[in-house]
């Protein structure tokens, strides 16, 4: 536990730094805009003077540095700002990160099940027609964009011209889980199949090669020869040692799931993060765009922190992470 503790503090100590880095990125890449906050929550009609009065109540004349510390003050309370409709920031963002984690939650444990189970197969049946199968289906998988897979699941199963009708093409109500399970189900099905399907591709491979080498390993052929059973030293000793390779790439892969979830949310019309960035973005509302990005940002953070800790629990023996 005592490397549990160590890695936790070490990864506390540096995440306000890293959060702090990308707030300041993200702030100063946004504050490059030519966008004109006064003019976009007045409108185009508003006179010279309503505009100058707009920007000292808000503060936007002043230095850049000065926005800066007023923004990270606010930061540290939680408060995101206001977009030019007057809307709290943080309640946009309370609504739709919900539905954008539960969707890269879900997509990222199809993706695992996936990889852990035929990765495991290819491993033990390498170099036989199983793993060459495998093999098939990780590199499609790797290949195919998740927005061009939306798109041709939308046309076999949604309810389209041409498609089966068992899963909805847009969601234009989200219904939480504990509200129906089986319409939630249906709704989310789609969308996530769509974002662990290259997931899965990637880490395949990986999990037959992590296998592969452990299965060749000297205390492998020792335990089978002292009479132990095949599948024992498997799920007890080879499986825990090659997940630590695995789980360095989906610490990766998470971020790929989180940005891919953005795309996904805009063609079933999910109102999730993607929406949301989207709407700033044709807007030119600064102020989304920027808390967004960092919301996401801090959220990525957070889960590699997580991923970083699974490693002492998957293998106490590293020291150094």
């Amino acid at each position: 536990m005592s490397n549990l503790f160590r890695l936790l503090g070490r990864r506390l100590l540096a995440m306000p730094v890293m959060v702090l880095g990308v707030t300041l990125l993200v702030f100063f890449v946004m504050s490059l805009s030519t966008a004109d906050p006064a003019r976009l929550a007045l409108g185009e009609s508003a006179s010279l003077e309503a505009l100058e009065a707009y920007r000292r109540a808000n503060g936007l004349d002043d230095p850049v540095l000065v926005r800066l510390g007023r923004y990270l003050a606010a930061l540290a309370q939680g408060d995101l700002g206001q977009s030019f409709t007057g809307v709290p920031i943080t309640q946009m963002v309370a609504e739709s990160f919900p539905i954008t984690l539960q969707l890269t939650f879900i997509g990222l444990v199809i993706a695992v099940v996936f990889a852990l189970v035929l990765g495991v197969v290819a491993a033990l049946y390498r170099d036989q027609w199983p793993d060459q199968f495998i093999r098939v289906l990780s590199i499609a998988g790797l290949a195919t964009p998740s927005f061009w897979l939306a798109l041709l699941l939308i046309q076999a199963f949604s309810n389209v011209p041409g498609g089966t009708g068992t899963f909805p093409a847009l969601v234009n109500n989200w219904i939480p889980f504990s509200q129906d399970p089986g319409a939630y189900i249906n709704q989310i099905a789609l969308p996530a199949i769509s974002l662990a399907i290259p997931v899965a591709g990637s880490l395949i491979r990986v999990v037959r090669t992590a296998m592969v080498e452990e299965l060749d390993k000297d205390y492998v052929r020792t335990a089978i020869g002292a009479g132990i059973p095949k599948h024992v030293v498997i799920a007890r000793n080879v499986l825990r040692n090659a997940l630590i390779t695995p789980l360095t790439v989906l610490g990766l892969r998470v971020g790929y799931l989180m940005g891919g979830a953005v795309v996904i949310e805009m063609i079933f019309n999910i109102k999730g993060m993607g929406q949301l960035i989207f709407q700033g973005i044709t807007r030119n509302d600064v102020n989304i765009v920027q808390g967004v990005t960092i919301t996401v940002a801090i959220a990525f953070i957070v889960i590699n922190l997580v991923v970083d800790l699974l490693y002492v629990l998957v293998n106490p023996r590293i020291r150094s992470i």
